[in-house]
C-alpha cells in the first residue's frame, strides 16, 4: 500500500511537470549545442592527498548540459580507464517489462551514428584495451581499460552513442541482442543450481511493482514483448548527459582531458530531468514461506531473507560486522554449528545494500540425513547463541581490519579507483567516499551491533525460501503460505510521454576517427632473484603503489603424484584443504582469527602439478603475517575430524557438479580426450571412490615426502624491497631439504574421425559444446605455441572473432563463443566452446566446424593480421599492472626458466610475422577431422537435429562412460 501511495504521488508530480518540461527541453537542446564553444565546464572540487589519507586525488566538473565529470591522474602504469555510469538500472523499468536496463545495455554495443556495428569492440580491441558493461538495479555502466596514448578514441566512442545512437537501431540488432539476453538467463540464472532463488525472494519480499521485485536479468517472457520503439524511448528517457558520470582515471593530463570531454560531450543536450528514487523499506508482518523444485541442485537449500539498509546508510557497517560474525568465515557462529560439525556444506550470511533498499539473507545447504527443518531450527539456535555471546574485543578487530585491507586491495588498479569514484558520485553525488566509509567501519562498536541485530533480525519476520531438488523427497520448511498481492497497484507515470530525439550539432567533423598519441612506454617491472641456501627459488619485483605485499609459493608436484597410485586420486586436493586447518600450535579458529586481525590471508590448494600457498598482507603486518606463514608451512596438524568433513563435502560436490552442464562438459571432454581410465583427468581432485578411500596417514605421508625446499618456488610482489623480503622470507633457511621425484604423465588420446559424444541434461535450458583435441605441444614462449596464440586470436580469441561474431553476434545463439590453445609443460590441447540454445544445438555445431575449417583452409587476411598484431602489441600495456598481473609474469619466468627479455622476443614475432606463417600452422592444427564433438544439454530436444549431422554418435554418463 505505501508503495502505491509513493507512485500515485509521484505520478501526480510528473503530469504537472510535463507540459513545461517538454518547452523547455526544446529550448536547453538548442542552447547546448553551441555550448561547447561559449560555456566552460564548471571546476566543483578538487580532492588532493595529505599524508598517508587513503584517497584517491580527482578533480571534478559539470558541464553545461549536466554531464559530471571526475579526473583522477595516476601516472603508475601507462593505462587509462574510463568508466560512463548512467542513474538508471532496472529500479528505473516499467512492470511488465522487466530485464530492459540490461537488454538496452546490450544494444549501446552495437554501433551508433559514426561507429559500424561491430566496431565500438574491434577499435577498442585493436588499440590494445579491454571493456565491458553492466547493469544492477541502480546503474548501468560502460567502460574501458586502454593505453593511454589511446584515450581521446575513446571519449569519441562513448560520446556517439551518448548522443547519435537511435537512428542506427535497426530491427535485426534488435532481435539479435535480444536472443543474446535470453541465452545470457539461460547460462547464468536457468541453467545452474539454486540460479533462480534469488528470482523467487525478490518477488516475494517487496510489493507488487516495486523495482526490485524483479531481477535485473528480467523475465524471458517479458523480454519478449518489448519493441524497437521502447528502446528508443528507454534512451530517450534516461540516457542524457545529465544522468551521466563519466570517470576517466590512469595516466593522464587533465587540463587535455577535460578539453576532449568538452569537444565530443558538450555539444549533446541535456535529456529530461531524472530525479532520485526514495521508496519506504518492505514490511512484513508475518514470515511468508516459499518454494520451488530445482532442477539442478542435488542438495536442498534454506535461504532467509531480511528487509536491510540502504547503501551508505548509518547501521550498513554494523550489520557487516552481524553478518560476519554470526555468518562468514570460520569464526563464525555458522561455521562451528553447521559446517564443522558436519551438518552442512555451506552456511553464509550477508548484508547487501543498493540504492533503494537492502537485504540481510541467511543461506544453508544441508547435507543428507539434515531437513531443512533441521537447517531452521539450527539458524535460530545459532541466533539465539550469538544474543547469549555478544560481541567480543576480537569479532571487532577482525572485522575492521579485514575491511581496511579489502578497500586497500580495491584500489590497486586504476579501474578499481575509477568504479570507487564512480559508485560514490552516482548514488550520494560526492566522488570521495573512501575515509568517510573507514571512519563509519572504525567507528562500530559492540553495542552497534547489538543493536543493529535487535532491529533488523530479532523476531523479524522474513522471508523464507526453500529449493527443493528434483524427483526428490525433501520438505521445504513449511508449507507455502504467501501469494503476492496485485490488486489495487496502479502504475505511475515513467515520463515517457513527449520525448523527442535532438542531436547534437558540432563544430567539427565527428566521421572522423581520432587518431593515437604516441605510444606509452611500457613499464615491465624491474626484477630481482635469489636463491636460498637449500634450493629455494625466489624472484620478486618491488611496486610501492598500495602498501601491500602479496607472495605466491608454488610447491612441485600437485596432482601428479596420483600417476604412481591412481587408488589415492584426489589426495592432492585433500592435503591442499588439510593444509588450511589446524596447526600444532592454533586451531583452524585462533588461525584464522589472527590472520583477520592483520587484514591478511593465507590460502592453499591444489593444482594439477603444484600446490599454491598465496599470501597477501598490509605492509605493516608483513612480520606478524610471515610468523603465522611459518607455523602453516612447518607445523601443520591433520586431524580425523577435519579430514572426514572434508572428504564429506568434496563427495557431495561431485554429485553436485554432475547436476550442472558446463561442469559436467569440462569433465567428460577432458576423459574423452585423455581416456576414462588416464589419471590424469582426476589426479587432483579424484572421484567418489577415490576420495572416500583417502586416510589421515596418506596426508601426512604426502606432506612429509613430497613438500621439499627442492621443488618450491617464490614469488614477492608489492611494497617491499629486496633486503626486506629476504629478510621476511629468511626463515625458509632451515627448512629441511629432501630428494623429490615428480613423475610424468601419460599422454591421450589421437582421433581418426570426428565423433560425436552428448550427455543428457533433461530440462537443460542450453547446451554446452565443446569442440576439439590433444595438440601434444608444450607451453612455449617463441615456438609453434606462442605463434599459434598469434593465429587463433581472430578465429575464436577476441570478442570480434570469426566464432563469436557467427554465433552470438549475427545468430543470437550464445551468450559468447570461444577458441583457444592451452598448453603447460606436458602437452596441451585446442577447444573450442559455447554454452547455446538448446534448440539452435545442431546449428551451433555446424557453424563451429565451419568456421574452423574455413580458417583452416583459407587462413588469415592481411587486414585481419594488422588488427591482430595491433590489438596484441597494444595490450602490453595492460599486462603489468597490478600484483597479481606482476606476479603471474615473473612465475612464468620463474616456472619455464625464461629471460625477462621474452616479451622483446615475442613483440619482434608479432611484429614481423605473415599471413603465409599464420596459414601454415592453422593448416596443421586446425584439422576438424582429428577433433571431436561433444554436447551436453537435453536429449530430447537436441538429438534429432544431432543425428542429422552424420557424425557417429556415441552417449555418455556424466562420468564419461559410455551408457548401456
Amino acid at each position: 500500500m505505501l508503495i502505491n501511495e509513493y507512485y500515485l504521488n509521484i505520478s501526480t508530480m510528473i503530469k504537472s511537470l510535463k507540459k513545461s518540461f517538454l518547452i523547455t527541453s526544446m529550448a536547453l537542446a538548442a542552447l547546448c549545442a553551441n555550448a561547447q564553444t561559449t560555456i566552460q565546464p564548471k571546476l566543483v572540487e578538487k580532492v588532493t592527498r595529505k599524508g598517508s589519507d587513503l584517497v584517491i586525488p580527482y578533480e571534478k566538473y559539470v558541464l553545461p548540459n549536466g554531464l559530471t565529470v571526475i579526473l583522477a591522474e595516476d601516472h603508475s602504469d601507462p593505462l587509462v580507464h574510463v568508466d560512463i555510469t548512467y542513474h538508471v538500472g532496472s529500479a528505473r523499468e516499467e512492470i511488465g517489462k522487466s530485464g530492459f536496463a540490461h537488454f538496452f545495455e546490450h544494444m549501446m554495443f552495437q554501433g551508433s551514428d559514426h561507429v559500424a556495428n561491430g566496431d565500438h569492440f574491434k577499435i577498442i580491441t585493436e588499440a590494445g584495451g579491454t571493456l565491458n558493461g553492466s547493469t544492477n538495479r541502480d546503474r548501468t555502466n560502460y567502460y574501458e581499460t586502454v593505453p593511454a596514448n589511446q584515450l581521446e578514441k575513446m571519449l569519441w566512442l562513448e560520446s556517439d552513442r551518448m548522443g547519435f545512437l537511435l537512428d542506427a537501431v535497426t530491427q535485426q540488432k534488435f532481435e539479435v541482442q535480444r536472443a543474446t539476453v535470453k541465452n545470457e538467463r539461460g547460462q547464468n540464472y536457468d541453467n545452474r543450481p539454486y540460479g533462480l532463488a534469488s528470482e523467487y525472494t525478490s518477488k516475494n519480499l517487496y510489493p507488487y511493482g516495486h523495482p526490485y521485485s524483479w531481477l535485473t536479468i528480467g523475465y524471458i517472457e517479458e523480454l519478449n514483448k518489448v519493441g524497437v520503439n521502447d528502446l528508443k524511448n528507454f534512451f530517450l528517457r534516461w540516457y542524457g548527459p545529465n544522468n551521466a558520470t563519466i570517470t576517466i582515471g590512469g595516466d593522464l593530463n587533465a587540463k587535455q582531458t577535460l578539453a576532449w570531454v568538452s569537444k565530443y560531450f558538450g555539444s549533446i543536450p541535456r535529456g529530461p530531468e531524472v530525479k532520485n528514487m526514495s521508496l519506504p523499506a518492505p514490511v512484513l508482518t508475518a514470515d511468508r514461506y516459499i518454494s520451488y523444485t530445482d532442477n539442478y541442485a542435488k542438495l536442498p537449500m534454506l535461504s532467509i531473507t531480511y528487509p536491510g539498509v540502504k547503501i551508505y546508510d548509518k547501521d550498513m557497517s554494523a550489520l557487516d560486522a552481524l553478518a560476519g560474525i554470526i555468518g562468514q568465515g570460520r569464526n563464525s557462529i555458522f561455521y562451528k554449528n553447521f559446517v564443522k560439525t558436519r551438518k552442512a556444506a555451506q552456511a553464509s550470511m550477508n548484508s547487501s545494500n543498493t540504492e533503494l533498499a537492502g537485504e540481510i539473507g541467511i543461506r544453508v545447504i544441508p547435507f543428507p540425513g539434515q531437513t531443512l527443518a533441521d537447517a531452521k531450527k539450527l539458524v535460530d539456535e545459532s541466533l539465539a547463541e550469538f544474543e547469549q555471546k555478544g560481541v567480543s574485543d576480537d569479532d571487532l578487530i577482525r572485522f575492521k581490519a579485514s575491511s581496511e585491507a579489502g578497500y586497500i586491495n580495491g584500489l590497486s588498479s586504476v579501474s578499481g579507483k575509477v568504479s570507487a569514484l564512480a559508485q560514490a558520485q552516482t548514488f550520494t553525488g560526492n566522488p570521495n567516499q573512501i575515509g568517510a566509509e573507514l571512519a563509519s567501519i572504525r567507528a562500530v562498536t559492540k553495542e552497534d551491533v547489538i543493536r543493529v541485530y535487535n532491529k533488523y533480525i530479532k523476531n523479524k519476520p522474513a522471508v523464507i525460501l526453500s529449493v527443493l531438488p528434483k524427483g526428490g523427497t525433501v520438505q521445504p520448511v513449511a508449507a507455502d503460505n504467501y501469494t503476492v498481492n496485485t490488486a489495487g497497484y496502479k502504475a505511475p507515470d515513467y515520463g515517457y510521454g513527449g520525448l523527442t530525439y535532438h542531436k547534437a550539432t558540432d563544430n567539427f567533423d565527428r566521421a572522423v576517427k581520432p587518431g593515437v598519441g604516441a605510444n606509452p612506454a611500457i613499464k615491465v617491472p624491474a626484477i630481482w632473484s635469489t636463491v636460498t641456501p637449500n634450493g629455494i627459488h625466489i624472484i620478486g619485483t618491488e611496486n610501492k603503489e598500495i602498501p601491500a605485499v602479496s607472495i605466491s609459493i608454488s610447491i612441485k608436484g600437485g596432482g601428479m603424484f596420483a600417476i604412481n597410485n591412481p587408488a589415492k586420486a584426489g589426495l592432492a586436493g585433500i592435503v591442499g584443504r588439510m593444509m588450511n586447518e589446524e596447526t600444532k600450535n592454533y586451531t583452524a579458529e585462533q588461525f584464522n582469527s589472527e590472520l583477520e586481525k592483520l587484514g591478511s590471508n593465507i590460502g592453499i590448494f591444489a593444482g594439477a602439478d603444484e600446490i599454491s600457498i598465496d599470501v597477501s598482507s598490509l605492509t605493516k603486518n608483513l612480520p606478524k603475517t610471515m610468523a603465522l606463514l611459518q607455523e602453516k608451512l612447518y607445523n601443520p596438524k591433520f586431524t580425523q575430524d577435519a579430514l572426514d568433513r572434508i572428504k564429506k563435502q568434496t563427495i557431495e560436490g561431485f554429485k553436485q557438479a554432475k547436476t550442472q552442464p558446463a561442469g559436467v562438459a569440462s569433465s567428460v571432454y577432458n576423459k574423452i580426450l585423455y581416456g576414462t581410465d588416464n589419471v590424469r583427468t582426476y589426479a587432483t581432485g579424484g572421484n567418489e571412490e577415490t576420495v572416500a578411500a583417502i586416510t589421515l596417514q596418506d596426508v601426512q605421508d604426502y606432506y612429509d615426502n613430497n613438500f621439499s625446499p627442492s621443488v618450491t618456488n617464490i614469488v614477492v610482489v608489492g611494497d617491499v624491497n629486496e633486503g626486506t623480503a629476504r629478510g621476511a622470507l629468511a626463515f625458509l633457511n632451515s627448512w629441511k631439504d629432501k630428494k623429490v621425484t615428480i613423475p610424468t604423465p601419460a599422454g591421450g588420446n589421437s582421433f581418426d574421425k570426428t565423433t560425436l559424444y552428448i550427455v543428457d541434461v533433461p530440462n537443460a535450458a542450453q547446451s554446452e559444446i565443446r569442440i576439439g583435441y590433444l595438440d601434444k605441444l608444450n607451453y612455449d614462449v617463441t615456438g609453434d605455441y606462442y605463434k599459434l596464440g598469434i593465429a587463433n586470436y581472430i578465429l575464436g580469441g577476441a570478442f570480434n572473432s570469426h566464432i563469436n561474431l557467427n554465433l552470438r553476434e549475427k545468430k543470437g545463439w550464445t551468450y559468447g563463443a570461444r577458441s583457444g590453445f592451452n598448453s603447460s609443460k606436458y602437452g596441451g590441447d585446442f577447444t573450442a566452446s559455447a554454452g547455446v540454445l538448446a534448440t539452435a544445438t545442431d546449428s551451433s555445431v555446424v557453424e563451429f566446424i565451419k568456421e574452423i575449417r574455413n580458417y583452416q583452409q583459407n587462413g588469415i587476411t592481411p587486414d585481419e593480421l594488422k588488427f591482430t598484431q595491433t590489438s596484441i602489441g597494444q595490450s602490453d600495456a595492460r599486462k603489468y599492472e597490478t600484483n597479481g598481473q606482476k606476479a603471474a609474469f615473473l612465475s612464468r619466468i620463474q616456472e619455464y626458466n625464461l629471460k625477462p627479455t621474452f616479451v622483446d622476443d615475442q613483440n619482434k614475432i608479432l611484429s614481423t610475422i605473415t599471413p603465409a606463417e599464420i596459414n601454415q600452422l592453422a593448416s596443421k592444427y586446425l584439422n576438424t577431422d582429428n577433433m571431436i564433438i561433444l554436447v551436453v544439454g537435453d536429449k530430447a530436444k537436441t538429438l534429432p537435429g544431432l543425428q542429422k549431422l552424420g557424425y557417429p554418435i556415441v552417449e555418455l554418463d556424466s562420468d564419461g562412460k559410455p551408457k548401456q
